[in-house]
C-alpha cells in the first residue's frame, strides 16, 4: 500500500502507510516535518508478519505474548533483507489493542506509522482537529469509536543482551523483567 492514512490506535492516532512503501514513508516524513534520521515504528498483527525482516528472539516472543495487543513497542535487529530495503539496522514493532487498527492491519499488512502531529508537537487525538489539519494531505482519515489511552507505548530495545527501556509508557521495566524472568 502506498496510500497514507490516519487512524486511531489504542494509544494515540497514527499516520501510516505500507511498511515497504518508500513513497508513502517519504510522504509521512514530509507531512510531519520529521527528521529522516528518526525511524518510524511498524504496526503488525503478529511477530510472524515480520519474520523475514527482523530477528525474532525468545525475549521478543515472551513480551509480545504477554503485552500484545497493547502499548509495548519492541526494537529488534533488522535482517539484511530489511536493512537493504530500508537502510535501517533495527525495527520498532507493535500490535495495537484497537479493533479498527487491527482490521486495517489485516487488510493492508504491516504499516509504518508514527503519531499524528507536526514533529516536536504533542500528538493529536481529536478527529475533527486532525481532519481539519490533514484531510488534504492523506488518502483517508478514520474516525475513532473506542477510548484511547493517550499514553505513548513503552519502547523496549531488545537488540543486545541487556534489555533497555527507550521510552516509558504504562508498561514498566519491572513488568518487563517479571515476564522475562518467568
Amino acid at each position: 500500500m502506498n496510500d497514507v492514512i490516519i487512524f486511531p490506535t489504542d494509544t494515540v492516532y497514527g499516520i501510516g502507510t505500507g511498511f515497504l512503501s518508500k513513497e508513502g514513508i517519504k510522504r509521512i516524513y514530509e507531512i510531519k516535518g520529521r527528521d529522516f534520521n528518526k525511524p518510524l515504528a511498524i504496526l503488525c498483527n503478529d511477530l510472524n508478519d515480520l519474520s523475514d525482516y527482523a530477528y525474532i528472539t525468545d525475549k521478543a516472543i515472551k513480551l509480545a505474548n504477554k503485552f500484545w495487543p497493547g502499548g509495548l513497542t519492541l526494537i529488534l535487529k533488522s535482517k539484511p533483507a530489511y536493512e537493504v530495503l530500508s537502510g535501517e539496522k533495527t525495527i520498532g514493532v507493535r500490535k495495537p489493542n484497537h479493533q479498527l487498527a487491527l482490521s486495517l492491519l489485516k487488510q493492508y499488512g504491516p504499516l509504518k506509522t508514527t503519531s499524528v502531529n507536526k514533529s516536536g508537537e504533542a500528538p493529536m487525538n481529536d478527529y475533527n482537529q486532525i481532519y481539519e489539519a490533514y484531510h488534504h494531505e492523506v488518502s483517508h482519515i478514520y474516525e475513532n469509536n473506542e477510548p484511547l489511552s493517550e499514553v505513548s507505548s513503552t519502547v523496549v530495545d531488545l537488540t543486545s543482551d541487556e534489555v533497555k527501556i527507550i521510552r516509558l509508557g504504562s508498561i514498566t521495566l519491572e513488568d518487563i523483567k517479571s515476564v522475562l524472568s518467568s
